[in-house]
């Protein structure tokens, strides 16, 4: 599909500065622009390509002020990156959804089945599940019994649901996620091995949650794990069981939360976070890479870095120092010797 700018612009309640009439049928990275396509400039480290990109049209940030000319049509807008990002929700959302059940689908006659699926090949929905309209099931699917997924979720392939687990509407489920495996619950006994604790529990998995490829969810052992409202999980990441995601919360790859952990609303994970059992962490925390989370942190929109974690700035700080340890070693074993040169002098 072909679109001009200034189609786009009045979509994007922006405008325009240069050819109206300039017609793109694709996307680029700027720094790869090709003609036809579109780009955007939000980031200020990238201006350098705007000014030889091939890019038909680049949308930019209504502030900016080019320090040369530029070739491509411009669309100006409130927010670049926000703008760009709605053009990719609206081409995605104009893509054809399928629609029909794979014969080669196996579906539970006791199963309740919406309006407009689909069901690849090879996927199986066991008994009693319920499948609202516009769901879709890619090949593969596992669904276990009395499991519930609401309107447009969007199971990708390979996705392992266990029995019970709730899943909300427009929720997008990642190729080779599992949801509802047992917790790691086992219990020592008088021979010195390990007895495994039932996990009797659900995973709760609300509105608009979405879960990166490889994640793995458990089971309660009593109760719920929940995933709140609007949840961003990204790929390879751990959620224990009896755990709580509060709203909004976006985690990064390689994270891991243990057992019975309560998040906040609006929190920020980086990439291989790792957190103990039994913490709660308060809305809007922030929680840099690579950092390990000991005890709660009680403090709303606190930000903490390191391993154990503690305040930002306190870090930063920190490691000028930690980092020159070394240098510093050496200093000090070279005081020691003179120390002892001149006490050795004093003495004779």
């Amino acid at each position: 599909m072909n679109f001009t700018a200034a189609l786009i612009a009045d979509y994007l309640k922006g405008t325009v500065e240069g050819n109206p009439e300039i017609n793109i049928n694709d996307v680029s990275k700027i720094e790869e622009g090709r003609s036809g396509t579109l780009s955007f400039l939000a980031n200020p480290k990238y201006e350098k390509y705007i000014y030889d990109t091939q890019s038909s049209i680049v949308i930019v940030n209504e502030n900016f002020k080019p320090q040369k000319s530029i070739a491509a049509t411009l669309i100006r807008v409130k927010n670049a990156y926000d703008s760009f990002a709605a053009l990719l929700r609206l081409y995605e959302e104009s893509k054809p959804q399928k629609i029909g059940i794979s014969k080669m689908a196996s579906i539970s006659e006791s199963a309740t089945l919406g309006e407009d699926l689909y069901v690849g090949d090879f996927t199986c929905v066991a008994d009693h599940v319920t499948l609202g309209n516009g769901v879709q099931l890619y090949p593969q699917v596992y669904i276990g019994d009395n499991v519930k997924i609401g309107e447009r979720s969007v199971l990708h392939p390979g996705v392992k649901v266990y029995e019970g687990t709730q899943i909300g509407a427009d929720c997008v489920i990642h190729a080779g996620v599992i949801i509802g495996g047992d917790g790691f619950g086992f219990a020592p006994n008088q021979e010195n091995n390990y007895e495994k604790v039932p996990q009797v529990g659900i995973v709760i998995i609300e509105d608009h949650v979405e879960i990166g490829a490889n994640s793995t969810i458990d089971r309660a052992t009593m109760g719920a794990t929940i995933l709140r409202k609007g949840v961003k999980l990204d790929n390879l990441i751990m959620i224990a069981h009896n755990v709580e995601v509060g709203e909004n919360t976006v985690i990064a790859a390689q994270s891991g939360i243990s057992g019975s952990t309560k998040i906040g609303e609006n929190c920020m994970f980086g990439g291989q976070v790792g957190l103990i059992g039994h913490l709660t962490i308060a809305n809007g925390v922030k929680i840099a890479a690579q950092s390990g989370i000991p005890k709660s942190i009680n403090e709303e929109n606190a930000v903490v870095q390191g391993s154990p974690a503690f305040d930002f700035g306190s870090y930063q700080r920190s490691y000028v120092l930690f980092k020159n340890l070394p240098k510093l070693r050496k200093q000090i074993n070279s005081l020691e010797r003179q120390v002892t040169e001149l006490t050795s002098i004093m003495k004779s």
